[in-house]
């Protein structure tokens, strides 16, 4: 692309300071003008190169005037936790885009999901059920579309990996939900953004589950992080049912660190999927990520 070409315009809902959508800020400002969409814009955005409008998207009647000129729409827009009446408005405004988008005629239309759950999370949990809204929005349209559903993520500042290193850092003990017999497939936030960029040139119809390169029994991947920190694993050993228990006490407590519906989730031995395949190059492994942090958190600790 010249100079004097203008880049295609890409619509990203939900904004690029979330640990998918920072990373898709990177991959796409190269060669398309990023329009981010979302409540609390950021100045890494800005430098970027990306094209930031502060909006409510569960309030957006008409998407007509975002969507001018948009070669592609990427949605991650979505919350980690909440009731009915803060997930309802926000699946309400994408269905409303979905709409909008098919009437526009945007050629492409890639929505990050997630992947299959417990039946009674599927139907009870509003974090999925509104979700699944928007994927049969999506499948009921005439769009061309990918929807994305990747398991567990990991990169610097996640939710996840990152807090699971620094507690083990912090009290040398973690907690061990059941008999760690079952899997996930951890799956790095950057390499998310490559399968995003690889779905989006395509023009067919699909539904991807997205896994990471290995499939990892839990406990072993636990393991690994405490040798990583150069500790022996030591674990608090805790029922299925004393798992939810302490995860339902820190959310009435208030803490973010750790959701029911995640425990039950994880419990139930869904997150092992297979790798997404077709990369150049392939999909990082985790332990080089896990070494880093390691790291970190010892410079941290020596620091303290």
């Amino acid at each position: 692309m010249s100079a004097s070409t203008p880049k295609p315009r890409l619509l990203l809902v939900g904004g690029g300071t979330g640990l998918v959508g920072r990373h898709l800020v990177t991959e796409f400002s190269r060669d398309w003008q990023v329009v981010s969409l979302h409540r609390h814009p950021s100045p890494q955005e800005v430098a970027a190169g990306a094209e930031v409008h502060e909006v409510d998207i569960a309030s957006v009647s008409d998407w007509s005037p975002f969507l001018e000129g948009v070669g592609m729409v990427i949605n991650v827009a979505w919350y980690r936790t909440g009731s009915l009446r803060r997930f309802r408005p926000l699946a309400d405004g994408l269905v409303r885009l979905v709409a909008d988008a098919e009437r526009a005629r945007v050629p492409r239309f890639v929505h990050i999901s997630v992947p299959d759950a417990p039946p009674s999370l599927e139907t009870g949990l509003p974090y999925l059920s509104e979700k699944r809204r928007v994927d049969r929005a999506i499948e009921a349209s005439g769009l061309s579309y990918s929807i994305v559903r990747p398991t567990m993520l990991f990169a610097p500042r996640d939710k996840l990996v990152t807090v699971m290193m620094r507690t083990m850092h912090r009290y040398h003990r973690f907690p061990m939900f059941g008999d760690g017999e079952y899997h996930i497939s951890p799956l790095a936030a950057a390499d998310l953004s490559r399968i995003v960029r690889r779905e989006s040139a395509r023009s067919d119809r699909r539904n991807v589950l997205v896994g990471g390169p290995r499939r990892w029994r839990y406990r072993d991947l636990t393991d690994t992080m405490f040798g990583a920190l150069g500790l022996r694993p030591k674990y608090l050993h805790l029922t299925p049912r004393g798992a939810v228990r302490l995860a339902r006490l820190l959310e009435l407590l208030g803490s973010t660190l750790l959701y029911v519906y995640e425990v039950e989730w994880l419990l139930s031995d869904m997150l092992g999927l297979a790798p997404y395949e077709g990369l150049d190059p392939p999909l990082g492994q985790v332990e080089p990520f896990l070494a880093e942090e390691a790291m970190r958190l010892r410079g941290t600790r020596a620091a303290d």
